[in-house]
């Protein structure tokens, strides 16, 4: 089932206009969300990412935080999925052809939820290999990636890169040629105990897991450097990892070709153990909070 617009429909009644500006112009903005036993992972944090991005558009999102609260529950209910992703998309609507926004009278709300198998788990024990490509960044004057945009054709792009380079994510750097983030994830790197990722102010997304992480960092005593660093950095680094909502903490073996650190490091291993920690300890946070998938029957 689909949440579209104020109902949940089937998917094969899940339909938008061939007018909706999302579909001509990739006008809107959207966010991706985790559940964990039945429990929606930093929910009001991704929410409020949502109004933030929406205002960044000038797009006002046609429902209230509780109601958009409200229907990704009822999604995840409807379906029946206590371990899922969810990912809602808030369009500019239908309208005639044409940039001003003012042509499109009404919103197109979407929440689409499926269940999360997970990752293979060879990924966490063997590491995965990104690439760090040409495709660079938008930059944050043009189109600030604090936005999260339905538009996605610079990550696609950088996506291709890395395919046609046999990389699991790409890495791109900004227009100064400074590490930036992958193409649906914030990067890390471990180098003489201390962990490294790059700034804010460099134009990248201010991912939610990319917080957790850090936090984390300072509760283990572990040093952390927001900074401006390049390529090679990640080339002599003892440990690097990648992060996102539906990933965690991912370990990377290979950069560009070259082994970089362990397997899995120690400094990734207890990150990613901490951040599981701060998992469980959310999830059973009072029902007010969190709340929970009904079950159905």
């Amino acid at each position: 089932m689909i949440y579209l617009n104020n109902k949940l429909v089937p998917k094969s009644k899940a339909m938008i206009s061939v007018f909706d500006h999302g579909f001509l112009y990739g006008d809107g903005v959207y966010e991706t969300l985790r559940s964990y036993n039945g429990v929606v992972f930093m929910i009001d944090e991704h929410i409020e990412r949502l109004f933030r991005s929406a205002e960044m558009i000038g797009l006002k999102l046609p429902k209230t935080h509780e109601n958009i609260r409200k229907a990704i529950y009822r999604t995840l209910t409807a379906n029946r999925q206590k371990n899922a992703y969810t990912r809602i998309s808030v369009s500019r609507g239908p309208g005639p052809i044409g940039l001003d926004p003012a042509l499109c009278p009404k919103p197109t709300f979407v929440i689409i939820s499926n269940p999360l198998k997970g990752y293979p788990a060879k990924y966490y024990q063997k590491g995965v290999k990104i690439a760090v490509v040409s495709t660079r960044r938008n930059f944050k004057n043009s189109l600030n990636p604090k936005i999260k945009s339905l538009n996605f054709l610079n990550n696609i792009l950088a996506k291709i890169e890395s395919i046609n380079r046999g990389a699991y994510e790409a890495i791109m750097l900004n227009y100064q040629g400074y590490l930036a983030e992958g193409t649906i994830t914030n990067i890390f790197f471990v180098k003489n105990n201390i962990l490294h990722t790059p700034s804010l102010d460099l134009g990248i997304l201010d991912g939610i897991t990319r917080r957790i992480i850090l936090d984390c960092a300072k509760e283990l005593k572990i040093k952390t450097k927001e900074g401006r660093f390049k390529r090679e950095d990640l080339y002599r680094a003892r440990e690097v990892f990648i992060s996102n909502t539906t990933m965690e903490v991912m370990p990377v073996t290979t950069v560009d070709n070259k082994k970089t650190g362990k397997e899995s490091g120690r400094i990734t291993r207890m990150l990613h153990s901490a951040y599981k920690k701060y998992i469980k300890t959310y999830i059973r946070e009072p029902a007010d909070r969190t709340q929970k998938v009904e079950s159905r029957k």
